[in-house]
């Protein structure tokens, strides 16, 4: 995916009260951070932040944190967050292979991957992150009863996750090839992309994994 990178991208992070800087300083503390033992959700991936906001609008009771790597992206989602009031979400600017040093052990009760690079090259495949290298960093901070959320419009990408996420020893609870003609799609929230998609006729494809224990 290129990207059109945003003069003063980076700055404009650097100084936005809604953006956590230093969020290793948090590991262990983010009920602390949000001043409630609200269960805290992690959207990896976040893009222009639609699902992760409406989420938070949705569910005051619930903590969220958007997690995107590309600055030019979370600015997009800073500029549609300063124009809502959102006590119960921050952002965090930083790669999701950095989320164990971030979220300590039962931290975080679920986490959505939506739209995920699908990284289709074979030897691209540990970038996927619905791979098992992956996986293991998610089984480190979620907690036992929490799960993974995964929507795409790649099929193969989703096929691949079938695999891919039994092998790293989850267990798929909830699968569908087609969301939006599925009892999966009750309460759904949907993404920039996921509108687009589906404005083309394309078919949704969701998951949902737990650990397998």
């Amino acid at each position: 995916m290129r990207l059109r990178h945003i003069p003063g991208a980076e700055e404009a992070i650097a100084a936005s009260p809604y953006v956590v800087q230093e969020p290793e300083r948090e590991k262990g503390q983010w009920s602390a951070r949000f001043g409630n033992k609200n269960p805290i959700e992690i959207e990896v991936g976040m893009g222009k932040g639609r699902f992760i906001m409406e989420q938070a609008q949705r569910h005051p009771e619930r903590n969220y944190i958007g997690i995107e790597r590309y600055s030019s992206v979370l600015l997009r989602g800073l500029e549609k967050r300063e124009q809502l009031e959102l006590p119960n979400i921050w952002f965090l600017c930083i790669d999701a292979k950095q989320l164990a040093d971030i979220f300590a052990p039962g931290e975080v009760s679920r986490i959505y991957l939506n739209f995920s690079d699908p990284w289709p090259k074979d030897r691209h495949a540990k970038r996927r992150l619905t791979s098992p290298e992956f996986m293991e960093v998610y089984s480190r901070i979620l907690a036992p009863e929490g799960c993974v959320e995964f929507k795409t419009d790649n099929q193969g990408l989703f096929a691949y996750s079938l695999e891919s996420i039994p092998a790293a020893g989850w267990k798929l609870k909830d699968v569908t090839w087609d969301l939006h003609h599925s009892p999966m799609a009750e309460g759904n929230v949907m993404t920039e992309y996921e509108m687009k998609f589906s404005a083309l006729g394309n078919p949704i494809c969701k998951l949902t994994a737990v650990r397998d224990v």
